[in-house]
């Protein structure tokens, strides 16, 4: 008898992701309806998107979303938090977004210690509008906006927001982790339902930080594009967890 050994979740409608081929955004999707299925907790979440490609994904979820202003996610996320503090909230963001604009934003939410969950997909780049240099770009690292790539004497340093975010005394838990690899990608996903079962227990602020291709900013076919997370984007990203307050 033949058994089903693979479904779409339940959390994610029928439309079709509209991502470039090979991005990661897909998979980060794929991981977060995942999570909320197996937890039971769909009816209870609301999410919050935000400005750039990832931004897309409340059009693919059975869930509560608000889509605002861009870089004001976190803000958003707390303000629904705290007039329906009996949700799950969390926020969905990308390095442009988060490590850019919304540094401010997301800083004061860890200060405080918002009982809150963040997803930050980490590309290096801003693949919505062109390819430009982000935050989080790698040095000598090329985009449409340093064509001949990221010079720290001009452009400054790339910046490693989980060691920032870390440092807040408000901040329950904080790792790093990756999708190049089926392994990362399932620590991946065991780190998000983490950061989700700390809201539901009242621990405070969680953020995962996942490490992400965009194949079309960086000008790579998707294979190249994983292979470089794993050659190149890992060594400077190192991966693993840099704050947990839940282990004893």
């Amino acid at each position: 008898m033949d058994s089903k050994v693979y479904g779409r979740p339940s959390s994610l409608n029928d439309k079709q992701f509209t991502y470039c081929p090979g991005c990661g955004h897909g998979v980060c999707n794929r991981l977060l309806a995942e999570v909320i299925d197996e937890m039971g907790i769909a009816g209870d979440t609301i999410g919050v998107a935000y400005v750039g490609c990832g931004g897309m994904l409340y059009d693919f979820y059975n869930l509560d979303f608000a889509f605002p202003l861009h870089g004001r996610a976190p803000a958003t996320a707390t303000g629904i938090k705290r007039v329906r503090p009996d949700k799950i909230v969390f926020s969905y963001q990308g390095d442009g977004d988060l490590a850019a604009i919304g540094t401010a934003e997301i800083i004061h939410v860890a200060t405080r210690g918002e009982n809150l969950t963040t997803l930050f997909i980490n590309n290096g780049t801003y693949g919505m509008t062109g390819g430009q240099m982000a935050p989080t770009t790698l040095i000598n690292q090329k985009a449409s906006t340093c064509v001949d790539g990221r010079d720290p004497s001009y452009h400054g340093h790339p910046i490693r927001m989980s060691e920032m975010i870390a440092q807040c005394d408000g901040v329950c838990y904080v790792e790093r982790v990756a999708i190049d690899t089926p392994k990362n990608i399932m620590a991946a996903k065991k780190a998000i339902k983490k950061a989700f079962q700390n809201q539901i227990d009242g621990k405070g602020f969680s953020l995962v930080e996942i490490i992400s291709p965009c194949p079309v900013g960086w000008n790579l076919s998707p294979n190249d594009a994983y292979k470089r997370i794993t050659d190149t984007v890992l060594e400077f990203y190192k991966l693993g967890v840099f704050k947990d307050t839940t282990v004893k």
